[in-house]
């Protein structure tokens, strides 16, 4: 799809302002905990071979807004596998194991 055949925003959308200091952060994992009226999402940053994870943004939703997020989500993969091809998943019973397991010294 190129940038002229992506659709815009829907006519009742908000306008989005992007502040000139925003600060951008890059997250490679994200803790989801959850009280009967929110969701939270701790974004962080793993560094190969750490044990500890940086929080660099804390999202709180409501169940509905969550379930919007999702949807979004969902729709707009959809969209960049059809452009760019599918997104392979690892194989291993958990993506965590995969993505976040520590280094072995020996390994190396």
């Amino acid at each position: 799809m190129s940038e002229n055949s992506m659709p815009g925003p829907r006519p009742n959308a908000p306008g989005l302002e992007l502040p000139p200091n925003l600060p951008i952060e890059y997250a490679n994992l994200v803790r989801i905990a959850h009280s009967p009226s929110d969701l939270v999402f701790d974004f962080a940053h793993l560094l190969p071979g750490s044990t500890t994870a940086q929080i660099c943004s804390r999202i709180i939703m409501s169940p509905l807004g969550a379930k919007l997020f999702q949807r979004a989500l969902t729709e707009n993969l959809a969209r960049y596998e059809a452009a760019f091809g599918e997104i392979n998943l690892p194989g291993n019973p958990s993506l965590a194991d995969n993505l976040f397991h520590a280094i072995n010294p020996e390994d190396q």
